[in-house]
């Protein structure tokens, strides 16, 4: 049995490490003609290290093991002690969220209705299933107030999926978070007795209430894709494919968009580690429903903002991952990670380096501006923010056009046909079916890769 691999991105290059461990054929097409990772960049300009695309990893057993199986274990770089500390900006001010549910009830980030809406949410029975179209703004408003949705959850999503709680589906954000209130009624106790139940004895345990290592690389989060290209014999680089042609016997013919010859004439199975923009056109004859699901899905744009200071001119301390700006207080940005506070080596010892995204589906406009006229307002934003009295040694701007796959009303019809496609023969790794965060593309490429291993 024979695989294509459409996209070097991390599904791609996973499934594809996978498959060559197993002795599987296959072949990974790439658009590219030397760059693998999609999202996962990483930039080295003079002494600063910038993560154009994750800033950090989520250590769980798939992406552990896949690290030591690319020889990477040694290269890993653990965050700073600080990182575990977030920040919300409230009322003009930095605020630091409380790290636990009873100390949250104990401080004064909610106002007390909110905190009595949070007790009386253990209350709550199971009833029906939550509807299917159930948005996060609207489960989490109804449970908490407002108040939550604003200064919690708004800005909380802002920075995972630079999204719209308004907009985004809890079924398809946050399934375990779903399937938890529809099974014990009250979130908040599903949550509690998940944290309680012996490892491995809640399925619901892994994703929802495990606290992970945060880890990066000495070369930054790139380390990994590029460890794991250089360990196959089958990329293909440079090889955009333009249209994908479903055999009436079974199998696929590829065409490349240069025109020379695939390895192979056709291939029995189709992976997908492309965006759904990328994938529709692709798909278009072979799969028209589908394609038309997936030129549907949206992706706001957002831009990061690099800018580092001399550490005397910045008067807070920085003491923790980083900050997040809900959009009711009313500033361009919708975040800052504090780079410096958490690798220290990203910049010269005697500056600090900031990360500010700027866009999303709150605020899709914010970025329309020229790289050094936003550089300029991020800059305006942080110094009354953190107390900056000393102009940037350093700028930097990164934009994604297409930043992140909204889990909205339309991506429903697009995950509901995959199972259906994968008995075509065809399976997706990319974020918009695995989920956005990087354990979630691993584990899904390395599960995908376990199946077409046995059936080759």
């Amino acid at each position: 049995m024979t695989t294509a691999i459409l996209g070097a991105g991390l599904g791609g290059l996973v499934t594809a490490f996978r498959l060559e461990a197993a002795g599987a054929t296959y072949d990974l097409f790439e658009a590219e003609p030397a760059r693998v990772g999609g999202n996962v960049q990483s930039a080295c300009i003079g002494p600063y290290q910038l993560e154009i695309g994750p800033n950090s990893l989520q250590l769980t057993p798939e992406l552990e093991e896949l690290i030591a199986d690319a020889g990477l274990t040694s290269e890993i770089v653990e965050t700073a002690a600080v990182s575990k500390h977030r920040f919300v900006l409230r009322g003009g001010r930095l605020r630091k969220l409380p790290g636990s549910p009873p100390a949250l009830l104990a401080s004064g980030y909610f106002g007390w209705g909110t905190k009595l809406r949070l007790l009386t949410e253990l209350l709550r029975r199971p009833g029906a299933p939550l509807p299917p179209d159930t948005t996060m703004a609207a489960f989490f408003g109804e449970r908490f107030g407002a108040e939550v949705v604003e200064y919690a959850l708004a800005p909380f999503v802002a920075g995972v999926w630079a999204g719209d709680p308004a907009k985004l589906l809890l079924r398809e954000a946050m399934p375990r978070l779903a399937a938890l209130a529809d099974e014990h009624g009250s979130l908040i106790r599903g949550l509690m007795r998940s944290a309680k139940s012996p490892k491995g004895a809640d399925s619901t345990q892994n994703s929802t209430t495990a606290r992970r290592r945060i880890v990066s690389f000495r070369q930054g989060a790139a380390q990994l894709p590029q460890a794991l290209a250089a360990g196959l014999h089958h990329l293909h680089h440079g090889a955009a494919i333009a249209e994908v042609a479903h055999e009436p016997g079974g199998g696929f013919r590829l065409t490349r968009a240069d025109g020379r010859p695939t390895p192979r004439t056709t291939y029995d199975r189709l992976v997908l580690a492309l965006p759904t923009h990328a994938a529709a056109p692709l798909l278009a004859d072979a799969f028209p429903e589908f394609a038309a699901a997936l030129a549907a899905v949206r992706y706001p744009p957002m831009a990061a903002v690099y800018l580092a200071y001399p550490r005397a001119a910045v008067a807070h301390p920085l003491d923790g991952f980083g900050a997040l700006y809900p959009r009711t207080e009313g500033r361009r940005a919708a975040g800052t990670i504090w780079s410096s506070s958490l690798y220290p080596t990203r910049c010269p010892p005697d500056q600090i380096l900031l990360t500010t995204f700027v866009g999303g589906d709150q605020t899709p406009t914010a970025a329309d501006l020229p790289d050094d006229a936003l550089q300029t307002a991020v800059d305006a934003e942080l110094r009354t923010l953190y107390g900056i009295t000393a102009a940037p040694v350093f700028g930097h701007v990164a934009r994604w056009p297409r930043a992140i796959p909204q889990l909205d009303a339309a991506i429903r019809p697009v995950r509901t046909a995959l199972p259906g496609l994968e008995t075509a023969g065809v399976f997706v790794v990319a974020n918009w079916a695995a989920g956005v965060g990087v354990p979630d593309v691993v584990a899904r490429a390395a599960a995908v890769a376990a199946r077409l291993a046995e059936g080759a």
